[in-house]
């Protein structure tokens, strides 16, 4: 009785759920990294927050192992930096990042639409047309989170139907970063990307110039990145309690 004691105590303190087979646990930890994935692109979590493993663990109910699991991956995609004895916090890109940032987003995007504009369906231009429409609609709400996340979602669906996957999961990697970098230096009400731009642009792969279409992206782009405003920022420590209730 005595070790059956001692074992739920142990499981208990560290937050670790005791009959979670590894297909659970590997979905628990899918739902965790997209929780703080989309925290951190939605700008809840601000760059230079600190992330505790203990604060994790306890909203999440899973083990601390797990969390720093899903920390890692988090810090392989560049989402948040782990530095040795301070532990994980939202990564803070600086002036120099953001410039590269860009710059491999110009050479990457603009080539792909090139590639997009001579093979788009009727389907597909539908399908971000309409991607378009709720990104405008949820901005008239001022709903600017939702917003910055769905401007995401549009430049990433453009590289995957433009039929390169290994591209279309780097170019979703930098809208991430790019997310991120308009945290920290984006002006206050303003999210970078106009999306009557994104419209522009579906209406130039509709006609299938590519030609156009590529350099109406390398305009947008720029006008991003002339959006940012350089500044120094605090970090913080928010409560993870507040940012992750839903969960």
């Amino acid at each position: 009785m005595k070790a059956h004691q001692s074992t739920s105590v142990a499981a208990k303190a560290d937050h670790a759920p005791v009959k979670d087979t590894p297909d659970e646990k590997g979905s628990r930890h899918h739902v965790i990294y997209r929780a703080v994935s989309d925290a951190v692109i939605e700008h809840r979590l601000k760059p230079g927050a600190r992330l505790r493993e203990d604060a994790l663990a306890e909203v999440f109910g899973i083990s601390r192992t797990g969390i720093r699991k899903v920390l890692q991956q988090l810090a392989l995609e560049q989402l948040i930096t782990l530095t040795p004895g301070k532990g994980a916090t939202v990564a803070r890109p600086s002036a120099e990042e953001a410039r590269e940032i860009f710059d491999a987003r110009r050479m990457i995007e603009c080539a792909l639409m090139a590639r997009l504009a001579v093979s788009i369906t009727t389907a597909q231009v539908d399908e971000l047309r309409a991607m378009a429409q709720h990104e405008q609609q949820i901005l008239q709400r001022n709903e600017q989170s939702a917003a910055i996340k769905i401007s995401a979602a549009f430049h990433g669906r453009l590289a995957e139907l433009a039929g390169n996957q290994a591209l279309a999961q780097f170019v979703a990697q930098l809208c991430s970063r790019s997310s991120l970098i308009l945290a920290v230096y984006g002006r206050s009400g303003d999210l970078g990307c106009d999306c009557h731009d994104h419209h522009r642009l579906v209406d130039l792969l509709d006609t299938g110039d590519g030609d156009a279409a590529a350099a109406f992206m390398q305009k947008h782009l720029y006008a991003i990145e002339n959006s940012l405003f350089i500044r120094e920022t605090e970090g913080e420590t928010p409560n993870l309690r507040d940012v992750f209730g839903v969960y």
